[in-house]
Formats: C-alpha cells, structure tokens, sequence
C-alpha cells in the first residue's frame, strides 16, 4: 500500500536542509498524490517555506530549544503520517517517530537505536563515497521510489517579491549596481575555513581586475569577520553580513553574477539558484566536495593538495587552518575569472538561442 502522508525529517542546517529538498521532487513523482511535509528546524525552515513539493512545514524547535518531546510527539500523531523518512538521525528523532506511532520508519541502519526503525538502509555516509544528495534519496527506496536526482541541484526555492525588493534596495543603498560578485567568508563554525585574509585579498583583486563589486555577506554573528573582509579589499568590497534574512540572502545570491564561499549553507543557497560559484573545500573526506561539494557543473572547487591525514590544522572545524592557507590567492581568481567567463559565454549562448 503506498504512503499517502510522507513526513521527511532534517533538522540540521541550512546546507543540508537544502540538499534534501529534492527528496520532494522524487517523492511527488514517485506518490503524486500524497500529503508530503517536512520537520525542520525554525532557521533553516525559513528558506523551505514556500517550495512546491512541500505541502506541510512543522518546527522541531522553539524559543532557542527543542519543542518538548511530548508536546513534538503530539504534533506527529496528529499528522496521522504513515511513512517518516529520517535523513539525519539522532536518538530523539528516533524515538519521536516510534512513540508517535508512525508505521513506516525509514533510516540508517548503523545506529544503536536503528531497531527504532523498520526499514532501515545500509550506508555508511562517513566514507564519503557519494554525495550528500544521493545519499538523501537512497533513502527513498524503502517505500518503493527510486530516482536519481537531477543536477544542477533542483530545488524550487520560493523568493518572494518583497525579498527581492529589500536586497534590491540594500544594493542600491550601498551604491552597488549592474554586474556583482559575492563573497561569504564564514562556515558558521561546519567547515575549514579559508584565511579571511585571503578572501579580502580575493575581493580586492575582483574589483580592480574584473570591474565587479563585491558584496560580503554572512550571519549577524559574522559581520565583523565579514567587515574585515570588506576593510582588506580596500574599497572594493559592501559588508551586508547581518542585514538579510535567508529569503533575502536567495534573492541577492540570484541577482549576482559569482559566489566564492567555502563549504557552507549559503553556497548551497547559490547552486539552488543558478549562481556560479567557486567552492574552497578541506581535503578530508568527510567534509569534502565528493560529499558535499557544489551539486552542478557551474561552478569550480579548490582544495588543498595536501594528505588527507595532514595535521597542520589547529583545532577542529572553523579554526585557522593551514591546509586551508595554501590554497593560494591567485589559484582562486583564476578559478573565479574561469568561471565567469564560462558563465557569460553560457548566458550569450542562452540569450541568443532565444
């Protein structure tokens, strides 16, 4: 009997949220008929509201914390789901799903508490051997749907016209017009990062040797990081670090002509809205690009050449990282410059066609 009320569950960050969201895409083809809701954090579920596919958004956390267990497992009954789809899974979502009487329970089958699950896949994402929204849909097969997602990245992402205006009048405010590049220089502490003063130095060279603005953008918690960035590039460079909500920071990243990041949510953001961009990724698997590099062809990704056991890093993710610092200045401007004009050779080609 097919599922007629799906719930799928992802309650981490930006980036992964993202990079489930063709899930949807699969499942409505798969059950075009069925309810198909998602439980999501409050933050990331911001940039979910509004996406075709998803007919039902509910929060999995509240005021700074999660919804207490009784009240979440509650909320899950009365959805009366009868298939869950665990894409990231913990002991609490696990149980939520168990006590809350959902029949089909899919996740991994790698966990301690996997016996909470009664149709579990075994695939171990540690390896790194495939990329994060391939492991997202492998998921699926347990109720009887099997596709492979499409690349570019397709997710439907709703950018509503009062998004657009305010990052249209923020660029307008900040004297920005026409062509632009983005930068965003933080990781939110789920990656190696890139020097900030290597991407100031990026900036700088951006818009003296490609005429291109560039806007630096990032959280609130970043924005003095990102008005270094913004400082270093000597006048070439706008901080908005703190000033967008997420529907905003879509609408600007799908105005601009180029995003250079590293591994972060927002690069995601980019690829889910026919950005360009140039990914800076550690060369340790589990963080890497083969996992959760740029889901497209638009882009180029720069890595350190260095061991993948290489302990010149100090600390854990989002500290300075000497791997990370040998990825030079001028390797990323001839990437960025490379895709740039791969991309305008691309748009003239579209337009023409036209």
């Amino acid at each position: 009997m097919e599922p007629s009320r799906i719930l799928v569950v992802r309650t981490d960050r930006l980036g992964d949220v993202v990079l489930t969201l063709p899930v949807f895409n699969a499942l409505r083809r798969c059950f075009p008929g069925a309810h198909l809701a998602m439980l999501v954090g409050s933050y990331a579920g911001e940039i979910v509201e509004g996406c075709a596919g998803v007919d039902e958004i509910l929060r999995y956390d509240h005021a700074g914390g999660p919804v207490p267990f009784l009240v979440m497992m509650e909320r899950l009954r009365a959805g009366r789901f009868d298939a869950a789809v665990i894409v990231h899974p913990t002991p609490r979502l696990a149980l939520l799903a168990f006590f809350s009487r959902i029949p089909v329970r899919v996740g991994t089958g790698y966990r301690y508490y996997s016996l909470l699950f009664n149709r579990r896949v075994y695939t171990h994402r540690k390896t790194a051997m495939r990329h994060e929204v391939e492991y997202n849909m492998g998921l699926l097969a347990p109720l009887g749907c099997t596709a492979e997602p499409a690349r570019p990245l397709d997710v439907p992402l709703d950018i509503p016209p009062e998004a657009r205006e305010r990052a249209a009048t923020l660029l307008r405010d900040a004297g920005v017009s026409g062509r632009f590049a983005v930068i965003h220089p933080g990781s939110g502490g789920s990656a190696r990062e890139w020097p900030l003063e290597n991407f100031g130095l990026l900036a700088r060279r951006i818009a003296r040797e490609m005429h291109l603005p560039v806007v630096v953008t990032g959280s609130a918690g970043e924005s003095s990081r990102a008005e270094e960035v913004a400082r270093t590039a000597a006048g070439g460079g706008t901080n908005l670090a703190g000033r967008l909500s997420l529907k905003e920071l879509a609408a600007l990243l799908a105005k601009a002509s180029l995003l250079i990041a590293n591994s972060t949510g927002p690069l995601h953001v980019g690829v889910a809205v026919g950005t360009p961009v140039v990914g800076l990724y550690p060369q340790i698997p589990v963080m890497g690009p083969r996992r959760w590099g740029p889901y497209t062809d638009n882009a180029r990704v720069l890595v350190p050449d260095r061991p993948p056991d290489c302990d010149e890093c100090t600390g854990r993710s989002g500290t300075p990282c000497a791997c990370m610092a040998s990825i030079t200045v001028e390797s990323a401007y001839a990437a960025a410059a490379d895709l740039l004009a791969s991309s305008m050779i691309t748009e003239r080609q579209h337009t023409h066609e036209m």
